[in-house]
C-alpha cells in the first residue's frame, strides 16, 4: 500500500509499549479469560480500527488492550499460578496443536481457582462470536462527504414513463 504525505504515521516513541513476553501455550491456555477479562477494551480498539479504517489512528486504544492484558496476567500469577503453570505445561505439552482436550483434569482445577480467587467463570463455548452490544465514549469520526455523480446521459426518468392501470409500465417490454 502505497503512503501520500497527507497519511499519517505514528512515531516510534508513539509505538512503543512494552509488550507481554508470554508464549504461545500460556495465550491458548489462558485466552477465554484472558479475552472475557480485557473484552471492553478489545472491543473499543476494534470498533476504533473499523471506524478509522485502520489502526493508526487508533494506538491509545491499543495500548490499553496491553495495559489490560499486563493488569490480567499480573492478578492470574498471583491468585492462580500454580494451577495455571500445571494446566498451560499440559497444553504446552499436548501436541504441535495444542489441543486443549487433553488438558480437562488441569483445567477443571484452573477453572476452579479462577472462579473462587478472581471471580470469574469460563465463558460458554460461542460466548464471543454472539452478538453483543457496545457502547462507547469515543466520538464517531466525520465522514467525508461524497459527491454524487450528476445523472447519465440518454437515461431516462422512469417516473416520467406512462403506466397502464396496475401501475406498471409494459409499452416499451419486449415481445
Amino acid at each position: 500500500m502505497a503512503f501520500t504525505n497527507e497519511d499519517y504515521l505514528p512515531s516510534n516513541e508513539e509505538l512503543t509499549v512494552p509488550e507481554l513476553p508470554l508464549t504461545s501455550s500460556v495465550l491458548r491456555a489462558s485466552s477465554v479469560y484472558f479475552g472475557k477479562y480485557c473484552d471492553n477494551a478489545s472491543k473499543e480498539f476494534m470498533l476504533c480500527v473499523s471506524e478509522e479504517k485502520g489502526p493508526r489512528k487508533c494506538i491509545n486504544e491499543g495500548k490499553e488492550v496491553t495495559r489490560c492484558g499486563w493488569e490480567f496476567y499480573r492478578n492470574l500469577k498471583k491468585n492462580c499460578q500454580e494451577e495455571f503453570n500445571v494446566y498451560h505445561d499440559c497444553v504446552d505439552r499436548s501436541g504441535s496443536s495444542m489441543d486443549l482436550y487433553r488438558c480437562r483434569k488441569t483445567q477443571v482445577v484452573f477453572d476452579q481457582c479462577m472462579k473462587e480467587k478472581m471471580n470469574m467463570e469460563r465463558p460458554p463455548i460461542g460466548y464471543f462470536s454472539r452478538a453483543r452490544i457496545h457502547h462507547t465514549e469515543r466520538e464517531m469520526p466525520k465522514l467525508k462527504e461524497q459527491e454524487l455523480p450528476e445523472q447519465l446521459p440518454g437515461v431516462e426518468d422512469i417516473r416520467r414513463r406512462p403506466k397502464n392501470d396496475l401501475g406498471t409500465n409494459y409499452s416499451n417490454m419486449p415481445v
